[in-house]
């Protein structure tokens, strides 16, 4: 059948109707040199600074340096197949990465790219990178904590909702460990984690994916991860992506967490690029916009308020101190950006205290508005102790002899350091944290062996759990104590020191011990005056109930260490001024001897001369008085 001229045009009218061609423009470029990840370009007259541009065979790159007659771009993976002369377009976006909650329980790269082997993220949303940070005006205050599940941490350094708290301190002191813990501890919670890796080896990235797998944290986590082996730029990227990550659920109305692992590669890794890219160096070789590298990223850390969603983004970054050394470069730079550090010391970290945190330089600038009322109630002074505590044991190495007031200090101290330890992947709830505390504080820990502190805690915390689940539950609702579950919390401690084998000791106990001991002096002075009093008194104790016997008989018992620790003191301070007489004495005895013979036995004879002339001067004196001082003159 053939086929008429008519209805080919008529087919060929068709097509040419329905045709509907893009048209695309970019600017084109050409590749100049290419070396250490950096790309020269000729051309790219259009380019913005930021923007994602694409090599042949689907590499991207990120135009950094736009010069006055070329462009220096950083290549986003391999590069070892571009050529002098090859062909770059740009692509008018900015590096951008897929969120929404189809990445949670993934391993991905700072691009998006699924790293664990389970298959593509369907994800249907895309977010920039990079993104300007919240203002003021949509901000509110920080009120809600994020609950580590770490006692010392949520005790004294308590971490805020939409805060950003750095953690500080040399290599291999714990940090990651906190980091993990308090992802572990969002379990059963409303907060969505997100781990950044930046530098890490792929070894310690695979067993931080099977630790949170372990405890079941993977499926509310996503982890972002740029090994070392990877190029600078992707390390560069890391943070930034981990943060677009977080920022979907904020802006969702939901809360995050993100934990940056750590700052101080993600900071080499930008050095690195800036070096290459021909960018003037200042101190310790970093670019002058290294500050803002972290500001920029920090500053997207916030609780919004109601009216833009009421979301939060909490910020944990990690910095790697050299030689504990808290006033290098980027070590200053992210402390002044951040609300508060918690810092890690190696020293207390090789004297097995977990977590190493050192009190005394430690802080958070929310402060109690990021605690609970409860915590804040039993938490009390226990930072600024802990913190006067650590300096009397330095300067108690020095001393040999304490006053009481300095051993009980140290004592309190040393069993609350004790109490604060704290194993690995052990969070520990709400409930539990505070009534342990509670007990701590309250001098229910004062009589027992520093040695079983550890014993005392685990066995506490399991008849909280066991014999006290009301108490416990009621304290996590209410989250504060009144007087009911106070009481509540005094009967537990004391039925527990029973169990222990510990006498009970605590706040109800000592203020009467206090008055009992203020008291004993004038009580002494009482026993001397009265004399037969006592023996009328002992009757009625016998009179009294079993439970009244067994703690007056307990108290007896400390009046008289009390009483027999006085005598010491006393005896010693007689001795003392025994051996002061006696030194006084042996000195004046030998002033004496040191004096002349001859005017002494003058002396002797005057007073004898006169001594006879008043008595012949009255008669009867010297009848009454003669033989006296006739024996002192003839001596």
């Amino acid at each position: 059948m053939a086929i008429g001229s008519s209805e080919i045009s008529e087919v060929i009218r068709q097509r040419l109707k329905d045709f509907d061609a893009e048209m695309v423009s970019a600017d084109v470029g050409r590749v100049i040199t290419v070396g250490d990840g950096i790309a020269q370009i000729f051309g790219l007259t259009g380019v913005m600074a930021g923007e994602l541009i694409q090599f042949p065979g689907e590499t991207f790159g990120l135009a950094l340096n736009l010069e006055e007659d070329q462009v220096r771009a950083v290549i986003m993976g391999p590069y070892e197949h571009l050529l002098e002369g090859d062909q770059v377009k740009t692509t008018g976006r900015i590096v951008q990465v897929p969120v929404g909650p189809e990445l949670l329980g993934r391993v991905v790269s700072p691009l998006g790219e699924p790293l664990d082997g389970k298959g593509p993220i369907n994800s249907k949303k895309m977010a920039a990178v990079e993104k300007v940070a919240p203002g003021v005006i949509t901000r509110q205050r920080v009120d809600t904590p994020v609950q580590t599940g770490i006692k010392a941490i949520d005790a004294m350094i308590p971490i805020g909702r939409g805060q950003r708290e750095l953690i500080i301190g040399d290599r291999q002191t714990g940090k990651t460990a906190i980091l993990l813990d308090t992802i572990i501890n969002q379990k059963g919670k409303d907060l969505f984690c997100v781990y950044v890796a930046i530098g890490q080896n792929a070894a310690s990235i695979a067993r931080v994916a099977a630790t949170l797998e372990q405890y079941g944290a993977l499926e509310y986590t996503v982890i972002v991860a740029a090994t070392a082996s990877e190029p600078a730029t992707l390390n560069y990227i890391a943070p930034y992506a981990g943060c677009a990550i977080g920022e979907y659920f904020m802006d969702q109305g939901q809360e995050a967490l993100v934990c940056y692992d750590d700052l101080t590669k993600h900071a080499w890794a930008y050095r690195e690029m800036s070096l290459n890219l021909r960018r003037p160096p200042g101190r310790e070789a970093y670019p002058g916009d290294v500050f803002y590298l972290h500001s920029r990223l920090l500053e997207r850390a916030a609780k919004m308020n109601k009216a833009n969603g009421g979301g939060s983004l909490t910020a944990l970054p990690v910095i790697e101190t050299q030689a504990n050394d808290v006033s290098a470069y980027i070590p200053t730079n992210v402390i002044s950006i951040t609300d508060g550090q918690i810092y890690l010391q190696s020293d207390l970290f090789n004297a097995g205290v977990r977590p190493a945190m050192s009190v005394g330089i430690s802080v958070s600038r929310v402060g109690g508005d990021a605690q609970t009322k409860a915590m804040r109630q039993v938490a009390g002074r226990m930072k600024l102790e802990l913190a006067q505590y650590r300096e009397l044991a330095a300067f108690s190495q020095f001393a040999s002899d304490l006053d009481k007031a300095t051993r009980d200090q140290l004592e309190r101290g040393s069993r609350l350091t004790e109490l604060l330890k704290q194993p690995q992947y052990g969070p520990v709830p709400l409930g539990i944290q505070v009534g342990v505390i509670w007990a701590g504080t309250n001098g229910y820990l004062d009589k027992v062996p520093v040695a079983r502190v550890k014993e005392w805690e685990e066995g506490f915390s399991r008849y909280l759990r066991a014999d006290a689940k009301t108490l416990v539950s009621e304290v996590e609702k209410k989250k504060a104590l009144d007087d009911d579950l106070t009481k509540q919390l005094e009967r537990a401690a004391k039925a527990f020191n029973r169990q222990f084998g510990v006498e009970g000791a605590g706040a109800a106990e000592a203020e009467p011990e206090a008055e009992e001991a203020k008291g004993e002096p004038k009580a002494e002075a009482g026993k001397a005056e009265a004399g037969k009093a006592e023996p009328e008194a002992k009757p009625a104790k016998a009179e009294s109930a079993e439970p009244d016997e067994e703690r007056r008989s307990s108290k007896d018992r400390r009046a008289a260490e009390r009483r027999a620790e006085k005598a010491a003191v006393e005896k010693d301070r007689r001795e003392k001024e025994r051996r002061a007489a006696a030194r006084r004495a042996g000195d004046q005895k030998g002033a004496k001897s040191a004096k002349p013979a001859e005017p002494e036995r003058r002396t002797t004879a005057r007073r004898a001369d006169g001594a006879e002339r008043r008595q012949a001067e009255r008669p009867d004196a010297k009848e009454r008085r003669g033989p006296e001082r006739r024996t002192k003159g003839t001596k």
